[in-house]
């Protein structure tokens, strides 16, 4: 029954690769762990209890609360899945809570950090097609606040130089447009013309290797940490950008709902996380203005 849960999330739920692998990984452990524990019970088989045990070994290993809660989404989307299918006739989830976890702030890059980090960037020993594609990588996740997997997915079909937009697709297969600033467009130009010359793509995507296959995710994160080394903040990944992109934005006084949308967020509470430092910087405000402060 999990490869048919599988199927089910990527042709009817439209999950992304991404989430359809994780969750393979989270019900294959939990099969592993009834194989070994219980006698080979089967996932459909199992109760409240074989549940609940499950979880607390996780917790007893040390994972991450985040990660478990995961595990814990990903058996409730499962054992609902059976429900419906009529392969069993109770949820063992019902009573099932996810674990508490600390709130953490997103890290971004301040904006003069980000300024001189764009204004200084070096290309190093790369060749002129590495250098115009890596630039463009960065000033996109920046410019745009895109997702990784968006990122990779954009297609030529995708940017709309006139109107100065892109079209991405989001999780669940929703499409989104976003604009971008006048800049980009001559950065685009710019290493769209030395890609053509010098590369012969197997397919229609933007932004490509030398052999003229797309981009993959340890590539860029590789990129991206070797140009926020010298930033100052203590994660360096693509998603550090959409957070300084979305930071950036509400710290110039652009309305939540509207960064909400650029994001491709489904609810407000996911984009509230980025007024942390629109707060702090209220406050300063606060104390340096307010008599009694």
């Amino acid at each position: 029954m999990i490869d048919s849960f599988l199927k089910y999330l990527r042709f009817q739920k439209r999950y992304s690769p991404q989430t359809i692998l994780s969750y393979h990984t989270d019900l294959q452990q939990f099969t592993d762990y009834l194989n070994q524990e219980f006698d080979k019970t089967p996932t459909e088989e199992a109760n409240h209890s074989l549940v609940r045990s499950w979880i607390v070994k996780l917790v007893e290993s040390g994972l991450d609360p985040v990660s478990i809660n995961r595990k814990i989404a990903c058996l409730r989307s499962y054992y609902k899945f059976l429900l419906k299918q009529e392969r069993v006739t109770k949820d063992p989830m019902v009573k099932i809570k996810i674990l508490k976890t600390k709130k953490k702030l997103p890290h971004f890059v301040h904006e003069k950090e980000m300024e001189l980090s764009l204004d200084q960037y070096e290309a190093g020993e790369e060749t002129e097609f590495d250098k115009q594609r890596n630039r463009l990588v960065i000033e996109l996740l920046y410019g745009t606040g895109m997702r990784l997997s968006e990122l990779i997915g954009l297609k030529d079909s995708s940017v709309n130089l006139h109107d100065q937009t892109l079209k991405v697709l989001g999780k669940r297969n929703k499409e989104r447009v976003i604009p971008f600033t006048s800049g980009l467009v001559h950065i685009i130009e710019k290493y769209k013309k030395v890609r053509n010359r010098e590369v012969e793509r197997k397919e229609d995507h933007l932004l490509v290797l030398k052999n003229g296959e797309p981009l993959y995710p340890v590539m860029v994160n590789r990129l991206i940490k070797k140009y926020l080394k010298e930033a100052n903040v203590e994660k360096k990944s693509p998603h550090v950008l959409r957070h300084t992109y979305a930071t950036h934005l509400l710290n110039k006084g652009a309305e939540i709902n509207a960064v909400k949308d650029l994001l491709g967020h489904s609810s407000l509470a996911a984009t509230q996380v980025y007024t942390h430092n629109s707060m702090e910087k209220l406050k300063k405000v606060f104390d340096q203005a307010h008599p009694k402060a």
